[in-house]
């Protein structure tokens, strides 16, 4: 059935469906790069802690190294960076935060592209195969008949049908990326603001 309606709906039906296959890739490589990014951060940040009261900075960087996604990250430039003083570890947090942020959201303009320009394909596939349905008319004059012309506004609503079928699944996955990141976001601020202070409170106590 597939191949008889992308037969029928002409070369953008089948540039609609390479697009499909784009989005559904897009989709799963994100999905499963935000499953393994978001991590238990308040048990990840209990277990630095613990760490860090015994002042062992080594065994804190391998807990950092051995887990996944930009939370843990942030905690090891927090650890690394734990001489600076407080303003010092703030500044690092931010500018590692402004390197894994573009990073999670990475792919994401594809995908809000296609959903937008998915339906105006759709449009512009049913306006082609409207304008070769009327030459066909005119070519056949007096001998064009109804099945023709039925046969040609099916093949435009094909078009039009492939391009909302693309769009509308596009838009809901991106959104829900969207969210996905926000989340990831969040967990990123509150690790950042409690490393700031394990961290800090631990130089403290070790300079004094």
């Amino acid at each position: 059935m597939l191949p008889v309606l992308l037969s029928n709906g002409g070369p953008m039906a089948w540039l609609l469906l390479m697009m499909s296959a784009v989005v559904i890739v897009v989709f799963v490589e994100r999905l499963l790069h935000y499953h393994r990014a978001q991590i238990n951060s308040t048990e990840f940040l209990n277990g630095v802690r613990n760490v860090l009261k015994r002042e062992n900075v080594v065994e804190a960087l391998s807990i950092c190294d051995a887990a996944p996604g930009p939370v843990a990250r942030l905690v090891k430039t927090a650890v690394l960076n734990r001489d600076r003083g407080r303003e010092g570890i703030r500044d690092a947090l931010e500018e590692a935060g402004l390197l894994e942020v573009p990073r999670l959201e990475d792919k994401l303009n594809l995908l809000a592209t296609i959903a937008q320009i998915a339906p105006l394909m759709g449009l512009l596939g049913t306006v082609l195969k409207f304008l070769e349905m009327f030459r066909d008319l005119q070519q056949a004059g007096p001998f064009a008949t109804p099945n023709q012309l039925a046969g040609g506004i099916w093949g435009s609503l094909i078009c039009m049908a492939a391009g909302l079928a693309v769009a509308i699944p596009t838009y809901a996955g991106y959104n829900y990326l969207v969210n996905r990141v926000n989340s990831i976001v969040l967990d990123m601020e509150k690790a950042s603001t409690e490393i700031l202070n394990i961290v800090s409170g631990a130089s403290n106590q070790s300079g004094q």
